[in-house]
């Protein structure tokens, strides 16, 4: 079998046939090994990484569309990619008239915090105001 890389937003399953989604490929900072960086589509839908050599020697086929076939949302890649606090903050403004339980949920996910359940616009503040926080204790100096 040829060593086919996968792509943002291809779906596969487990060994145990739950089904997770790939967000992308990753350069380990001191290696410069290539990490598979998914998201399980179960459970607490964790984010994962894992060796892109362990991944392609076990890789399961890819999963048909008919279990739902939902590509992953380019505003959630586009937020993930986000170099700064707050660059993933004015990407949050700009999606006020757009945003869906979703991608708060997942954004929520990424950011590792909890958004409550509520009202839409609520969890949307709420969401705002974590990144806000965190765009204010960022820092880009050298540890």
């Amino acid at each position: 079998m040829a060593d086919i890389r996968p792509k943002s937003g291809e779906r596969y399953r487990n060994t145990q046939d739950q089904p997770y989604q790939i967000v992308t490929i990753a350069k380990h900072f001191e290696t410069g090994e290539e990490l598979v960086i998914y998201q399980e589509l179960y459970g607490n839908f964790e984010v994962c990484a894992r060796p892109l050599s362990a991944f392609l020697e076990e890789k399961l086929p890819q999963e048909e569309t008919e279990c739902g076939g939902e590509q992953a949302d380019p505003r959630l890649l586009r937020f993930i990619e986000a170099e700064t606090y707050e660059e993933k903050y004015k990407m949050l403004l700009s999606l006020e008239n757009t945003i869906t339980e979703r991608l708060i949920n997942d954004f929520a996910v990424i950011l590792d915090v909890v958004i409550p359940e509520g009202e839409l616009s609520k969890r949307y503040e709420q969401l705002k105001q974590c990144v806000a926080t965190m765009a204010r204790y960022e820092t880009t100096r050298l540890r």
